[in-house]
């Protein structure tokens, strides 16, 4: 059980870190896209720890749909800025004359 509450708690950590890291680098489209990956990818991780917890009896199952559903709505919102980054990126300063 420790275990598995140590991986929960890394993933879940990770994807605030991915997107703060794509948050201060939404000057560039590439680094901003790939960061939100990262933190998609961390939270689809943390679902499926949040399955395990489930299955073995670790985590009560309703509680267990809450919190995957609740990570669903954080992972949509994620792939809608990724499918739209121009929306979040620094416009870039144009050089004084």
């Amino acid at each position: 059980m420790y275990s598995l509450n140590d991986q929960i708690r890394r993933a879940s950590r990770a994807v605030s870190a991915s997107i703060a890291e794509a948050w201060r680098g939404r000057k560039y489209e590439a680094v901003f896209v790939n960061k939100l990956n990262e933190a998609e990818r961390e939270a689809a991780e943390t679902q499926t720890w949040l399955e395990y917890a489930v299955k073995c009896d670790y985590l009560d199952r309703k509680e267990g749909a809450r919190l995957f559903r609740a990570s669903d709505r954080g992972i949509g919102k994620l792939v809608k800025m990724g499918n739209e980054p121009g929306r979040w990126i620094l416009a870039k300063s144009r050089p004084r004359s």
